[in-house]
């Protein structure tokens, strides 16, 4: 984005649909701030942290889509939150500048998309977020301690249940962004969520978004203890999913 001096941006698209998802969400007076230094960022990072990067393109499909999440009462009410496999931020950092109350990890097992998010939330002036550098399922600190665990675009249904389960307290939630619905995926994931612990509380449509025709959330409640052996070794709930699942 376009800045006039430190901080201060010119009306752009970009900063316009900031300004708007903001007043829609009810979002801290410094949020659209933070979220355009975040935009700055991500348009300016070397590496290939996201193949959307313009600010206008990026506040629409990553922003906006990351608030969505809001949509689900108790990952807004979530006071811990852990996001897996963050990359570039989305959702874990517009989380992060949404709900200042929330303690947000960002866990991401790629070190060069760990420093840029470490890097990122400083610039966006966030005190409630850290990266962790780590696989889900290779965090033993993260087992039992979160409210909410979110994953987006990250891999199928089952396997994002395998890696958030653990590290959901009881009555926590798993929240998983998905495109149009799969049938075999939920079917896969439901399967995974019996033998977890967990189960499917609700399908959430995303309204409002602008780029994509169709947007789910996948809400899933812990209801029970996650068996001993998980988390499984590295690796294991891609390569053995507990249930048949297609990408989505």
């Amino acid at each position: 984005m376009e800045h006039d001096g430190p901080g201060v941006s010119r009306e752009t698209p970009a900063v316009a649909r900031l300004e708007e998802l903001a007043r829609a969400w009810g979002l801290p007076a410094g949020a659209p701030a933070q979220l355009g230094r975040l935009l700055d960022l991500v348009a300016a990072e070397p590496s290939s942290i996201t193949t959307v990067r313009e600010a206008g393109a990026a506040a629409e499909v990553h922003v906006a889509d990351s608030l969505s999440g809001l949509a689900v009462g108790p990952l807004r009410a979530a006071t811990a939150i852990a996001d897996l496999g963050s990359g570039g931020g989305f959702p874990g950092l517009v989380l992060a500048a949404a709900l200042p109350q929330a303690a947000v990890a960002l866990v991401e097992s790629v070190g060069r998309k760990a420093e840029f998010l470490d890097r990122a939330a400083t610039v966006m002036g966030l005190t409630n977020v850290r990266a962790v550098n780590a696989r889900a399922e290779a965090w033993p600190a993260g087992i039992g301690r979160f409210d909410a665990v979110t994953a987006r675009a990250l891999a199928p249904l089952g396997v994002v249940l395998e890696y958030a389960a653990p590290l959901l307290r009881p009555g926590g939630v798993a929240v998983a962004w998905k495109g149009f619905r799969n049938p075999e995926e939920e079917a896969a994931g439901d399967a995974a969520a019996a033998e977890l612990g967990l189960v499917r509380d609700r399908i959430v449509v995303a309204e409002g978004l602008r780029h994509a025709r169709e947007r789910h959330l996948y809400v899933y409640v812990k209801v029970a203890p996650t068996p001993s052996r998980y988390p499984r070794r590295p690796g294991m709930a891609r390569k053995r999913p507990i249930g048949r699942s297609t990408r989505g």
